[in-house]
């Protein structure tokens, strides 16, 4: 690591997240305008974006080699007041609470009660979504049977794919204006919406331009107005050092190295997002202008992200190298000093259920490594692993980072991405590249396009820069089987809100109780489902996304927008949540109730009332004596492989809004601690209000026969009709003391993904030095573990969120 990078890296780890109002100010200035009365809504949009890009602060940070920020220094974070203005009270609750807390300064809370959250309640996303979905609906919503990820975030969990590397801004509007004159002005119903969508997306490509120009503009200046080295770049622009400090003092050499790195950014920033990109440096630069356009003209769900870049830039990296105008190190230099711009974004503020589901500063940018190129063949190659090295040494949560393995890669990739792991980073994760291919075919994508794809977020698979899969929210799988074990009535809310599918003490049968759970599912998925449609159709009127639509195949062609089915392919996801927790507990029933008769079900239902108060001796039997998912074991799997099922056939190849399909996934993020929060103690064992189990993996502590009984439990569910399962691993440090540990857990691996795995990830730290860590933070500042799909600092976790985790079971052999 260079003494550039050195710095840059400890500026960003040590810079405080903040809330800046720059970006809500300045939306809210355009409206005010009442441009929208004289305009269309993607036209607006449009305009919108280039108000934002014409007037927001540059930022450029000393010795940086990429440059752009979302906000007008690392760590502020913009807010979103179309979709989801912030009241006082919210602002109030980020700047105090103890974890994931942004600082809100006395003239940002000002901006916002005098001129954003007067301008904007009542007219947000968020407000017209809630006026507009039905009572059964918000009655679900308020029980926690699920959750909204449109109530404050933009739709899209997409990636981009290849177009960016090949086409600039103006071959891109070049194909706006061809489409634009294949419009049948006479036959085509929606010409004028097709017209106005194109006017606003050739808008979009040029406010881009703009954008980089102006970098252009002041990066030249800059490098001509410094006289000598005893003043910094800095003090002599009127920027002072965004993190906090002085900028330091050049020697001779340095400025004038830096005078010619000016110049050349400045060029590259002239050519760029203009022009197709011809360099290693201008294709990395280019990436970033166009995820800064596409995380401030929305914030599509966090993890927009370059998808596989070993790929992507593989060409440009090989060309050069082989020419001479580029080193391995300058281009490690280049991804190291791209890998801090992610690290200076957190993820858009979330506040209430939102921040419940979702609570992490994170912004879930997965880089994708490996896997196969689009004609089936490996893809792992020299970037793969210098990209490696890079994730390796700047330890850094933010790009996460992932390895797609195939039958194709070499045991020497995973070996190589293993040795970072045993580091207890929590990343990359491994994903089954076999598996998401088989996925999206499964779905209807070309097996093509569906080579090109991989997972984004945590682990949700897409067909890369053809796709929008749009996750629409978790969904609270044994809260289902508490309201069926309570007729339809939710004890926490005291409604009814299911159907009366008949008092469990009537039931005769396990079948019985089963059949009266899938009634309950199928209401409350299609409740899901109509919401899902009515919320897309309101993001479809009000807020297109004609920026994000020019990088997504085919919207130019089709002349229609991400948010209105533009795209090649269009999935909205349900993702299912608590899968341990309600196969453990149907199993306890089953075994419990109707084969061993050791409890009637009237006595059952009375121990979770109590929760399990003066029923020690069933809590045990039901802790320690009964069957549970994750150790092989067909008399809990079997109830796994049943839920599965019921769920997958109620969501699976349902309409959506945007002309594709319904589909599902298996992941929580940390929405398990708050979905454990609103159920009572369940049959299971589990007492009320504690976490759920996450994605596909046991009850934590549940597993006792090793991790190949979870990988054989885990894979008795079909992944392949999934988009995408998570499932995490605790193994002790010490197991990876030398090279066997690591052969073991790549046949581990591979042995997984044989049998259709989708994912596996790794925690490699003891429950001791967790729990160490919890008592004396002050000494594990730097603590890094794996969540649900994606890794934070110890340090940031809520205290249930950190419990859950030291709960894992441990493996300390395979």
């Amino acid at each position: 690591m260079t003494d550039r990078i050195q710095r840059l890296r400890e500026k960003s780890l040590n810079a405080v997240n903040c809330i800046s109002a720059e970006r809500a100010m300045l939306i809210t200035e355009f409206y005010e305008t009442g441009i929208d009365r004289e305009v269309s809504v993607p036209v607006m949009r449009a305009l919108s974006l280039n108000y934002f890009l014409t007037h927001k602060k540059l930022c450029f940070n000393e010795g940086e080699l990429i440059v752009g920020e979302r906000g007008p220094a690392p760590k502020a974070c913009p807010t979103f007041p179309e979709i989801c203005v912030h009241t006082l009270e919210d602002l109030d609750i980020l700047n105090t609470r103890k974890k994931v807390f942004f600082k809100v300064d006395s003239e940002t809370r000002k901006l916002y009660e005098e001129r954003i959250i007067p301008f904007w309640t009542g007219r947000s996303n968020r407000d017209r979504i809630m006026r507009t979905l039905p009572g059964d609906w918000l009655d679900s919503y308020k029980a926690g049977i699920f959750t909204e990820f449109q109530e404050q975030r933009g739709p899209g969990h997409t990636v981009a794919g290849d177009k960016i590397y090949h086409k600039g801004m103006l071959d891109l509007i070049d194909e706006i204006h061809e489409s634009y004159h294949r419009i049948d002005l006479l036959e085509d119903p929606h010409a004028l919406e097709k017209q106005e969508e194109l006017k606003a997306m050739e808008i979009a490509a040029n406010a881009l331009i703009m954008f980089a120009n102006r970098y252009a503009d002041w990066l030249l200046e800059l490098s001509e107005v410094l006289p000598d080295s005893s003043i910094s770049e800095y003090e002599m622009a009127g920027n002072p050092m965004h993190f906090g400090e002085r900028s330091r003092k050049k020697t001779s050499s340095e400025f004038s190295r830096r005078k010619k790195e000016l110049r050349k950014l400045a060029g590259i920033c002239r050519k760029v997002p203009a022009n197709a990109p011809t360099t290693f440096h201008e294709a990395l630069q280019y990436y970033w202008f166009v995820h800064l356009g596409v995380i401030s003209e929305l914030n599509p769900w966090d993890s927009f992200n370059p998808g596989r870049l070993d790929q992507h830039l593989f060409p440009f990296y090989q060309r050069e190298i082989e020419a001479g105008t580029l080193t391995s190190e300058s281009a490690v230099e280049l991804l190291q000093s791209f890998w801090i711009k992610f690290n200076n974004h957190p993820a858009p503020p979330k506040v209430g259920v939102t921040a419940q589901e979702s609570n992490t500063y994170t912004d879930f940018s997965l880089i994708n490594l490996g896997g196969i190129k689009p004609d089936g063949s490996d893809a792992v190659n020299e970037l793969t692993y210098l990209i490696l090295d890079v994730i390796e040494e700047m330890r850094l949560l933010q790009p996460s980072s992932m390895v797609q393995i195939s039958k194709k890669n070499p045991d020497s990739f995973i070996h190589r991405t293993l040795k970072i792991t045993k580091t207890g980073f929590g990343q990359p994760s491994f994903f089954n590249t076999d598996a998401i291919v088989m996925e999206l075919v499964r779905q209807g994508k070309e097996i093509t396009d569906a080579r090109k794809g991989g997972a984004s977020g945590c682990v949700e698979a897409g067909a890369f820069g053809t796709e929008a899969y749009i996750l629409s929210g978790y969904f609270n799988l044994p809260k289902i089987l508490e309201i069926t074990l309570h007729n339809g009535f939710d004890p926490r809310t005291g409604k009814q809100i299911g159907p009366e599918t008949g008092s469990p003490e009537d039931f005769a049968t396990f079948r019985d109780l089963v059949n009266a759970f899938h009634l309950q599912l199928n209401h409350f998925i299609n409740i899901k489902i109509r919401g899902n449609n009515l919320i897309a159709q309101t993001f479809a009127h009000y807020l297109p996304v004609p920026f994000l639509s020019l990088i997504i195949d085919d919207c130019i062609a089709n002349a229609t927008d991400y948010n209105a089915g533009g795209a090649r392919y269009n999935s909205t996801y349900i993702q299912g949540v608590g899968l341990g927790s309600v196969t453990d507990s149907l199993t306890a029933l089953k075994f419990h109730v109707y084969e061993k008769k050791t409890i009637s079900m009237k006595g059952m239902l009375k121990a979770l009332t109590r929760n399990f108060e003066d029923f020690d001796d069933l809590h045990a039997l039901l802790l320690f004596e009964t069957p549970k998912w994750g150790n092989d074991e067909d008399e809990a799997d079997d109830q796994a492989r049943l839920v599965f099922d019921l769920f997958f056939q109620s969501v699976d190849n349902r309409p959506n809004a945007l002309g594709g399909r319904h589909r599902i996934n298996m992941l929580p993020t940390t929405c398990h601690v708050y979905f454990g929060s609103v159920i009572g103690a369940l049959p299971d064992g589990r007492k009320a209000g504690m976490p759920l189990s996450e994605g596909i993996s046991p009850v934590q502590g549940a597993d006792t026969k090793g991790p190949t009984a979870v990988l054989n439990s885990a894979a008795k569910i079909d992944h392949i009709r999934t988009g995408g399962t998570l499932l995490n691993q605790k193994f002790t440090p010490d197991f990876f003391n030398d090279e066997t540990g690591i052969r073991k857990v790549s046949a581990l691996i591979r042995s997984y993904f044989k049998m259709d795995g989708h994912h596996i990830q790794f925690n490699v730290v003891s429950a001791k030095t967790l729990r160490d860590a919890q008592k004396h933070p002050e000494k594990y500042r730097d603590l890094i573990v794996r969540v649900a799909g994606y890794s934070d600092y110890f340090n940031d976790l809520g205290e249930d969120l950190q419990n859950e985790i030291i709960r894992r079971t441990e493996q300390g052999q395979v």
